[in-house]
C-alpha cells in the first residue's frame, strides 16, 4: 500500500460509524402483597397511612381495574408467574404442605423467560407453587431463593434459602424486616447486569406479625401496623435503588395477590378473598417507571395480572413461551398511550369451576358455590352450582355489584355466554368436565339467598 492508499483507507476507517452498544434491558421488581385489600393503601382512599406507596402512585401510574387471576393464593401466583389461568397450569386450588403437586413442569415462569436475556433473578417471600425441591423457585428460574414455600399459617413455617431450612418456625414478627434486607441486598449486588426481583410478601396474611418498631404505631391496631411495615419495605426497595443509580432503568410493579381475608378492606366492592365478587379479585396495582411512565396517572383500563408476563417480555426482549399466553401486553395502559385495550372476556374461576366473566363495562355472573372457601361442605358435598338466572352487572357505575341488570340487556347476556363456552373449549379436559356439569345441575327456578338450591 502507498502513502495516498493508505491516507485514502485511514479517511475511510475515520468516517465510518461508530456502532452504540445495546441498551442495557430494564431491570423490573414485582413486589406482591398476600390477601392485602383494594382498600387498604392510601392511594385508593383508605385511612392506613402508605405514604410510599402513595408516592409512588404520585410518580408513576395506578390503576383502579386490576384483577388477581383467581381470588386465593396459589392459583393467583400460578397465573401471574405464567400469565395463563391457573386451571391451565395445574394449579386451580391452593396448594398444602401434604401436597406432592405445583406449577406444571412444563409451565414457563417469568424468571425462566428473562434467564434467556441473562437477567440475574430472585425470588424473596412466599412462592406457594409447590415445596418440594423441583418445584421450589430455584429449580424455575430463579438464582437465588429466600422465604416460606408457602402461606404462614401452614405448618410448619419453614423458612428456606434456596432449598435448606434456615429456620425451622419462622419469627413472624421478624419477617417482613428479614424479607426486606434479603431484597435490598439483592438489589445492591446484582447492578452488573440486568435483574429480576420476585418480593412477595407473606402479609397481611394471618398470622399477623409486625416488628418492634412499627407496632401500634397506625392507630389501625395490628393490622394497620403490619401494612405500615410493608409501605416501610417498599420505601427501602425504592432507596437502594436510588443508591446504585438504577432508578430511571428499573420498572418497579406493586400487586397483592387477591383480595382481603378476616381483616383489611375491599374498599366499596362486593365479596372478599375466596369469592369471586369484585372484593375478591379487584387488587390495588401500581406502575412505576420515571421518564417510561408519566407521573401521577390513574388508569381505568380493564388488567389483569396475567398481564405483568407479556408486558414484561415486552419490555426486555425475554422470548414468550411457545403455550399460548391468557394475559396481555398492557405497556399502553401503564404510559398513557391509550386508555383502554380491547381484550377477549377476562374469566373468573373459583377452584376448577368458572363463575363469572367480564369484558368491558360488564360483568356476568353464571354461578356459584354452595358453600364459601374454607367452610365445611354442606351434605352432599361442595359443588358448583347454576344461577337461576345469569346476573349482569354494570361494574363501571355499579362496582359493589348490587343491581342486576340482566332482564334490560338480554343482547350482552347471550355475548358473553357465548364468549365463556368458547374459551372453556380450549381448557384441559377436566375444566371442560366441570363446566358441563355445572351447567347440567337443576335448581329451584326461584331460589332464593346467596347460593342456588338444588332440586
Amino acid at each position: 500500500m502507498n502513502r495516498r492508499e493508505f491516507l485514502a483507507a485511514a479517511a475511510g476507517t475515520l468516517a465510518a460509524p461508530v456502532t452504540a452498544a445495546p441498551p442495557r434491558p430494564p431491570n423490573v421488581i414485582l413486589m406482591l402483597c398476600d390477601d392485602l385489600g383494594n382498600g387498604d393503601v392510601g392511594f385508593n382512599g383508605s385511612a392506613l397511612r402508605t405514604p410510599n406507596l402513595d408516592r409512588i402512585a404520585a410518580e408513576g401510574v395506578h390503576f383502579t381495574q386490576c384483577y388477581s387471576g383467581d381470588p386465593v393464593c396459589s392459583p393467583s401466583r400460578a397465573a401471574l408467574m405464567t400469565g395463563r389461568y391457573p386451571t391451565r397450569t395445574g394449579v386451580p386450588r391452593v396448594l398444602f404442605p401434604y401436597d406432592k403437586t405445583g406449577l406444571n413442569e412444563d409451565e414457563t415462569t417469568i424468571a425462566q423467560a428473562l434467564k434467556q436475556r441473562n437477567y440475574k433473578t430472585m425470588c424473596v417471600g412466599k412462592w406457594h407453587l409447590g415445596h418440594l425441591p423441583h418445584y421450589l423457585p430455584t429449580s424455575r428460574g430463579f438464582d437465588e431463593y429466600f422465604g416460606i414455600p408457602y402461606s404462614n399459617d401452614m405448618d410448619p413455617p419453614v423458612l428456606l434459602h434456596n432449598t435448606e431450612i434456615v429456620e425451622a418456625r419462622a419469627d413472624m414478627n421478624t419477617l417482613t424486616q428479614k424479607y426486606t434486607e434479603r431484597a435490598v441486598k439483592f438489589i445492591e449486588s446484582a447492578n452488573d447486569s440486568p435483574f429480576f426481583l420476585y418480593f412477595a410478601h407473606s402479609m397481611p396474611h394471618i398470622p399477623l406479625g409486625v416488628s418492634e418498631r412499627f407496632r401500634h404505631t397506625s392507630n389501625a391496631g395490628l393490622y394497620g401496623d403490619v401494612v405500615s411495615e410493608i409501605d416501610w419495605s417498599a420505601g427501602e426497595v425504592l432507596a437502594a435503588l436510588k443508591r446504585i443509580g438504577a432508578e430511571k432503568n428499573t420498572l418497579f410493579l406493586f400487586s397483592s395477590d387477591n383480595g382481603p381475608w378476616y381483616q383489611g378492606s375491599p374498599g366499596r366492592l362486593r365479596g372478599r378473598k375466596g369469592t369471586t365478587y369484585e372484593g375478591g379479585m379487584r387488587v390495588p396495582f401500581l406502575g412505576w417507571m420515571p421518564g417510561r411512565i408519566p407521573a401521577g396517572r390513574v388508569s381505568h383500563g380493564l388488567a389483569s395480572l396475567m398481564d405483568v408476563f407479556p408486558t414484561v417480555a415486552r419490555l426486555t426482549g425475554a422470548p414468550l413461551p411457545q403455550k399460548p399466553l391468557d394475559g396481555i401486553d398492557i405497556w399502553p395502559l401503564l404510559t398513557g398511550k391509550t386508555d383502554s385495550i380491547e381484550r377477549e372476556a377476562l374469566l373468573y374461576f373459583d377452584d376448577v369451576d368458572v363463575q363469572c366473566a367480564r369484558r368491558g363495562r360488564w360483568k356476568l355472573h353464571i354461578a356459584r358455590h354452595n358453600s364459601a372457601v374454607y367452610s365445611p361442605a354442606p351434605p352432599g358435598g361442595r359443588h358448583n352450582y347454576p344461577l337461576s338466572a345469569p346476573e349482569l352487572y354494570d361494574i363501571e357505575n355499579d362496582a359493589d355489584e348490587s343491581y342486576d341488570v340482566a332482564p334490560e340487556h338480554p343482547e350482552v347476556v347471550r355475548d358473553m355466554q357465548a364468549r365463556i363456552d368458547r374459551l372453556i373449549a380450549t381448557f384441559p379436559e377436566e375444566i371442560r368436565r366441570s363446566y358441563a356439569a355445572t351447567r347440567a345441575r337443576q335448581v329451584r327456578p326461584n331460589a332464593v339467598g346467596q347460593y342456588a338450591v338444588p332440586e
